[in-house]
């Protein structure tokens, strides 16, 4: 029985539950991730979450992807005002709840990669996923900060603990904004690209990070 345990410890992968971005899709996050190798994609238990509220405008992918597409909350053009912000970290919970657990977050851009960010904190401060097991580890793709204050003194009042990986790019119009919340990361391993701000392809050197990235976590779940 002991040797049987032991296996299923070896073959465990981490479980990310995979936040999209602004206005997209679970099935576009999926297609965007499905561009690094197999070899990546094989290492991780990888669930696709659509956002909880139809697309109330017009989005950028219109034309690129299919819809539908989803967004998380509703915002002002400032990106400091939030309506339906917790409906949204309710539902983000029961989802976690029913089809947890989960070992981390994957996120993407506005508003995924935002949210996943700043969720270790507020589970930690008791403002969400207060019923889930902590979220302990992030990878964060085009990340930033938000930047309603109620939201941001819990968020990044003290650092964010998790191990995470950040993709950073050097021509995304949110790369200052990422480069912030890097400096709120206790372990940050971050992954530089020459592209803007989209899930990038992963050459030789970057594939060595995040897989030296995800051998570190497995020892951990």
């Amino acid at each position: 029985m002991g040797s049987e345990g032991d296996e299923k410890r070896i073959i465990k992968k981490p479980r990310f539950l995979c936040l999209h971005g602004f206005r997209t899709s679970a099935e576009i996050l999926k297609k965007q991730v499905h561009k690094w190798p197999q070899s990546v994609i094989n290492e991780l238990d990888l669930v696709f979450l659509d956002a909880p509220f139809p697309c109330q405008g017009k989005s950028d992918v219109e034309g690129i992807f299919d819809p539908p597409y989803y967004e998380w909350f509703q915002f002002n053009k400032e990106f400091t005002e939030y309506t339906n912000f917790d409906e949204c970290l309710q539902y983000i919970e029961d989802y976690m709840i029913k089809h947890g657990p989960f070992d981390g977050l994957l996120g993407f851009s506005q508003v995924g990669a935002i949210l996943s960010a700043a969720l270790p904190n507020l589970q930690d401060k008791g403002v969400a996923l207060t019923k889930v097991p902590k979220v302990k580890f992030l990878i964060i793709i085009g990340g930033a900060k938000f930047r309603s204050p109620c939201v941001a003194e819990k968020a990044y009042s003290s650092l964010i603990r998790c191990p995470s990986l950040h993709f950073l790019g050097e021509t995304d119009f949110l790369r200052q904004y990422g480069s912030e919340l890097i400096e709120c990361c206790v372990e940050p391993v971050v992954i530089h690209h020459p592209k803007g701000h989209t899930i990038p392809r992963l050459d030789d050197e970057s594939l060595k990070t995040m897989m030296s990235f995800i051998e570190k976590i497995k020892k951990d779940i």
